[in-house]
Parts: C-alpha cells; sequence; structure tokens
C-alpha cells in the first residue's frame, strides 16, 4: 500500500512503486524501467535498505509447503541482492553509497521449523561479506540484525503451532514479559546507524551491539 502520512511530510520528494518482490520478472521490468535509477540521480548520500521478509514456511522439511519456499527465498534472497546490484549499478557517481540488509539472529542461530527463514538470512550475511570484497568505490555494506521487534511478523511466531516451531514459546514469554522492542525504536536506531561513519566497518552485525 501507500504511506499517506509519509508522502504528506515529503510531498514529491517521496516516490513510491508497488511490487510483488516475489515475481523476479515483474522486479527486473520495473528495474530496467529506469525509475529506481531516476530516484538515485544526484543522491548524496545513496542509500537502500532491504527490509522485505517473509516468515513461512515453517515446520519440518516434509511439511513445507514448496510454493511458500519458492516465494520466501524470491523475497527474503532474490529480490535483495537483485535490489542490491542494481542500486549498485545506478551509483557509480556517487561517492558515498551505502547497502543495508536488515538480517536476522537466525542468520547464525539454527530454530527447528524455521529452515527456510534461517538459510535466507544466513545468505544475506554472506552476501554482504563477499560485497565488501569487493571493494566498490564509495560502497559500503552490512546485514544488521534488529533483535527481536514486536512486528506482525512476531505474532505470526506467537500463533505457531509448537508441532512446527517448538521454540514459540520463548516468544510467547518475550511478549508477555514486555521485552520485545518497539518497531518505532529499532527504527530510528538503524537509520542511524545507516548514516553513522561507522557504518559497514562490521559488515554482520546486531543492532544492539552498534547501539550500545
Amino acid at each position: 500500500g501507500t504511506n499517506a502520512a509519509l508522502a504528506a511530510r515529503r510531498g514529491a520528494a517521496l516516490v513510491e512503486a508497488r511490487l510483488d518482490l516475489a515475481d523476479a520478472g515483474a522486479l527486473e521490468r520495473w528495474i530496467a524501467g529506469g525509475e529506481l535509477g531516476a530516484f538515485l540521480g544526484g543522491a548524496e548520500p545513496a542509500v537502500l535498505v532491504n527490509n522485505a521478509g517473509l516468515l513461512q514456511p515453517i515446520g519440518p522439511l516434509e511439511a513445507q509447503d514448496i510454493a511458500a519456499v519458492s516465494r520466501a527465498v524470491a523475497v527474503n534472497v532474490g529480490a535483495a541482492l537483485a535490489l542490491a546490484a542494481a542500486f549498485a549499478a545506478a551509483t557509480t557517481g556517487v561517492r558515498d553509497r551505502r547497502i543495508l540488509h536488515i538480517s536476522s539472529g537466525a542468520g547464525s542461530t539454527a530454530y527447528a521449523g524455521w529452515s527456510v527463514y534461517c538459510a535466507t538470512k544466513a545468505a544475506l550475511d554472506h552476501h554482504a561479506r563477499a560485497v565488501a570484497l569487493d571493494r566498490s568505490p564509495g560502497l559500503r555494506i552490512a546485514s544488521v540484525a534488529p533483535g527481536v521487534v514486536d512486528t506482525d511478523m512476531q505474532a505470526e511466531i506467537r500463533e505457531t503451532d509448537e508441532s512446527r516451531f517448538p521454540d514459540r514459546a520463548r516468544f510467547v514469554e518475550l511478549k508477555r514479559e514486555g521485552r520485545l522492542r518497539r518497531p518505532e525504536d529499532a527504527g530510528a536506531e538503524l537509520v542511524d546507524y545507516l548514516l553513522a561513519d561507522a557504518f559497514g566497518r562490521e559488515t554482520v552485525t546486531d543492532l544492539r551491539r552498534v547501539s550500545a
């Protein structure tokens, strides 16, 4: 959907595009259409935040819906890597350009029932490590785990049967004890880090560590 509140604040500076990131063809056509390059023209710094992600399918391997596996990989990995490449190509003349992947602790800690989600977040982490080795001029990249944030995804976790996600009780307890981070707080800290001089020094990190 559209962000009416942001549009009211930013006016013509806000450009919105609606895309199904699981549709690789649609994403490729949108990139080829030049809208991304036009938006980035003259940007200093230029930033890309890859935040889209799907949690499903949850459950052991034999119970996973094949279409859901493909969709999660397309959104969590395929779209993020394609947008990163398109962003880098469109900003070759920009002195300060930054890519932020929103990762997860699940990228380094395995959870039963989350094999697809864990694998896709690990892919973002390793993508950032490899891109950093390219040493593209002016380009910094980091894959950052924001901690446990009180989002719709957390509600989805709590609604999952323990037969599919054995660690469900832990996340229910985090909510009950008020230990989930507010999205507004995590978002503000992510933006602060994205624009900080220290951004990219650690290619894979945790927001709670860089904010300390």
